[in-house]
């Protein structure tokens, strides 16, 4: 037993994610990240989303630079590489088959074994990277393009999906009704750029009232759509005149109904040990809004570094490390998904 303790605690894995449109590849070293390299898309910008057919076109392209420079900048040789990890899913199919099959062609050659990764347990387990005092079972709201939940995490191989979105996700909801004023893609940030000057009360948006810890957003798309058209046929420079208060509006319209649901979760679990994570997880307001918790609830906030909320390899590679020092490991035919499960 101790002999198989010295063994997990001289571990170096290297991580591949190509879930979406970034490829990203990390070395991690006995629990620390020697180097996160993510190399994004520009090409889908003109489409106003991503385009699966060219984002596995691109992961293709970026693979190779990218894993060598994950390994350059980490000062690793891929001998002394101990176990490969990929992301096997959910994500877009054709970028999951490229980063799975370039990790298991890897693994074969070097003769090392596989780890396998759901693309959303690794967001959960991301603040943990730089957290290691969060202790078990803690509430993690998921908040990306794809996906929206409310996660009670048990243990690292624990997890349960206690509220999520009947619909849409946030960070499509964000995307969408930035389209909607004419910003271009990926919108969430900008509106979160531009919301910094205007006035949030300024306009007002309906959003899905759901029962329980759901959420709903297909609404709020329509409330933001039929405003504008109607504001719009009054004044053609009313999104341009106003674009600041539009967007502050927007951003406080969707972070008080997450901050709405996550104080319900707490509520009903009596868990106050809470984080959060997804590529939403960088906006601005909902990360002020959950460190005052801190003060006036005497919640646990846990978030991670804005590197780690956006897709990246060094998530895959942290969970993956746990994984390996509990011998979990993956076949080789095991074959990537597109949806969660």
């Amino acid at each position: 037993m101790q002999k198989n303790e010295r063994v997990v605690q001289n571990i170096t894995l290297l991580a591949i994610e190509t879930s979406c449109d970034d490829t990203s590849a990390s070395v991690i070293k006995n629990g620390e990240i020697l180097s996160n390299v993510v190399s994004s898309q520009s090409v889908h910008i003109k489409y106003g989303g991503v385009v699966p057919e060219l984002a596995s076109r691109a992961h293709q392209k970026n693979i190779i630079p990218v894993v060598n420079h994950a390994l350059q900048i980490s000062k690793t040789q891929l001998k002394n590489i101990d176990a490969i990890a990929y992301t096997i899913g959910p994500g877009l199919l054709g970028s999951l088959l490229v980063g799975s099959s370039f990790a298991k062609g890897l693994a074969i050659s070097l003769n090392k074994p596989l780890i396998s990764v759901n693309h959303l347990e690794a967001h959960v387990l991301a603040p943990l990277i730089e957290n290691r005092n969060l202790q078990f079972p803690y509430l993690c709201l998921l908040v990306s393009g794809g996906h929206t939940q409310i996660i009670l995490v048990n243990s690292i191989t624990d997890f349960e999906i206690i509220g999520k979105t009947i619909d849409d996700a946030a960070g499509e909801a964000f995307d969408k009704t930035a389209k909607i004023i004419g910003l271009p893609y990926p919108g969430g940030p900008l509106i979160d750029k531009y919301s910094q000057n205007g006035n949030h009360d300024a306009f007002k948006f309906a959003i899905g009232k759901v029962p329980g810890l759901d959420l709903s957003f297909s609404g709020f798309k329509t409330s933001v759509l039929y405003f504008i058209q109607k504001q719009s046929k009054k004044d053609a420079t009313f999104v341009q005149n106003n674009l600041s208060d539009i967007c502050s509006s927007i951003r406080k319209t969707i972070i008080t109904y997450l901050m709405t649901k996550l104080s319900l979760a707490v509520k009903q679990t009596g868990i106050n040990r809470v984080s959060i994570a997804g590529g939403v997880a960088a906006n601005s307001l909902l990360r002020n809004e959950i460190i005052k918790k801190t003060e006036t609830e005497n919640w646990q906030v846990f978030i991670p570094k804005l590197e780690f909320c956006t897709d990246n390899a060094a998530m895959v590679a942290f969970a993956a490390y746990a994984k390996m020092k509990i011998e979990k490991f993956s076949p080789l035919d095991e074959a990537p998904f597109a949806s969660f499960k």
